[in-house]
């Protein structure tokens, strides 16, 4: 066979890191500083707090690919928030040069639901636990 057999299992590591990395960045500040981060948001402290937390709880676990279902659906849940966010109340375009727009929230929420129904691979903690 001239395509190595593990490509899927590298393919879902890439995509883990990616993502671990890109909700720990996003989260942890939320734990640092919810109540800052809660008023330059608009929302109430102990929301940014939670939303920190399953942040980054979910990149942690994405990062290692530990409870990686669990870090998927924490991950969906919080991009499907963002896109109504986005798209019901501040009416963000799909696309738009002068500010992000939700196709970012888009792919991470695909990103997280891929991890959710295909698992960690054989590269995570998970598998090396036999989960």
């Amino acid at each position: 066979m001239l395509i190595p057999t593990d490509l899927p299992d590298l393919a879902l590591l890439l995509l883990r890191i990616a993502l671990g990395v890109i909700f720990i960045y996003h989260g942890f500040p939320k734990l640092k500083n919810a109540r800052g981060m809660a008023q330059a948001m608009g929302m109430s402290a102990a929301f940014v707090l939670l939303v920190g937390l399953m942040e980054t709880l979910g990149g942690i676990g994405a990062l290692l690919g530990i409870f990686t279902q669990v870090a998927g659906i924490l991950i969906g849940l919080v991009m499907l928030g963002a896109l109504k966010f986005k798209l019901f109340k501040w009416k963000v375009p799909f696309s738009a040069h002068d500010k992000m727009g939700w196709e970012f929230d888009l792919i991470l929420l695909a990103v997280a639901l891929a991890l959710l129904f295909l698992g960690a691979g054989a590269y995570s903690v998970d598998a090396a636990l036999g989960w």
